[in-house]
């Protein structure tokens, strides 16, 4: 389940992230992180059904006990994950080759399904009602702020395929990954204030286990703060390439946090 999610909110920030990003950018930048985002869903729902497949009724406890059967919440969060991957792909498979009027409605049923899904994920995993809002909250923002950083490090990369491309595109793309980074920061603060107001976190992040959680906040809070910003201030004097590399790192260590942030989800149950 960990890769599930990290690979769900890793595609599907992909897909939100693509709709920033003007179409100067050419029509293989969009189809190579379009097919990036198809693979990564396909992938996703691979584990998904490998994990529901492997469980039993009698065996089934806990986190585990919503994957014995695709009923509710499930059925529709799993068609919503369906229906938007399939619309990647037909995006992906025609890119360039279709109306425009098209292509955005593509575009669109893979956002709105994805938004369905991530957030009918933070209803299965939430506790409560506070509980589910804030991992609805969290998982959208994991999910913007992956997207963020793997689209912002393509987008740099793709000045070495169209040099002549305007400076302003990376900008826009790295003032976006900063904001989802804000945004993040914001709602893990809100979510761990909450765990420890309302059940025993503050035990675990205080024990051996809490390294993870401590690992979780330097490296996937701390380290793409810093280098969001040293990538702004590179971008600023119009350097790509040093963008570029900055954000190769900064990607890194966003992927570093929010997979522990899937694991410490699953161990305790508290969204970060």
């Amino acid at each position: 389940m960990i890769l599930f999610l990290f690979l769900t909110h890793l595609g599907l920030g992909i897909v939100f992230t693509l709709v920033f990003v003007p179409r100067e950018a050419g029509v293989k930048f969009f189809r190579f992180n379009a097919g990036l985002a198809a693979t990564l869903l396909v992938i996703a729902l691979g584990f998904l059904f490998r994990s529901v497949a492997s469980l039993s009724v009698p065996e089934a406890r806990g986190i585990g006990a919503v994957h014995v059967a695709f009923a509710g919440p499930v059925a529709i969060g799993v068609l919503a994950l369906v229906a938007s991957t399939a619309a990647v792909v037909i995006y992906w498979a025609t890119v360039g080759r279709m109306l425009a009027k098209i292509r955005s409605a593509l575009v669109a049923t893979a956002v709105v399904g994805g938004v369905v899904a991530i957030a009918l994920q933070g209803v299965l995993f939430g506790v409560s009602t506070g509980s589910q809002l804030l991992t609805i909250a969290s998982f959208l923002s994991s999910a913007a702020l992956l997207g963020g950083a793997c689209t912002a490090m393509i987008l740099g990369h793709w000045y070495l395929v169209i040099p002549s491309m305007q400076v302003s595109y990376l900008q826009s793309i790295v003032k976006l990954h900063i904001a989802s980074m804000v945004v993040r920061i914001v709602v893990v603060g809100a979510v761990v204030w909450y765990a420890l107001a309302m059940s025993g976190f503050r035990h675990y992040i205080m024990s051996i286990d809490g390294i993870f959680f401590w690992q979780r906040v330097l490296f996937g809070l701390g380290g793409p703060a810093l280098l969001s910003y040293l990538t702004w201030e590179t971008a600023k004097i119009r350097s790509t390439q040093s963008a570029t590399g900055i954000l190769y790192v900064d990607f890194f260590t966003v992927v570093v946090g929010e997979v522990l942030a899937k694991y410490i989800l699953l161990a305790t149950r508290v969204p970060v």
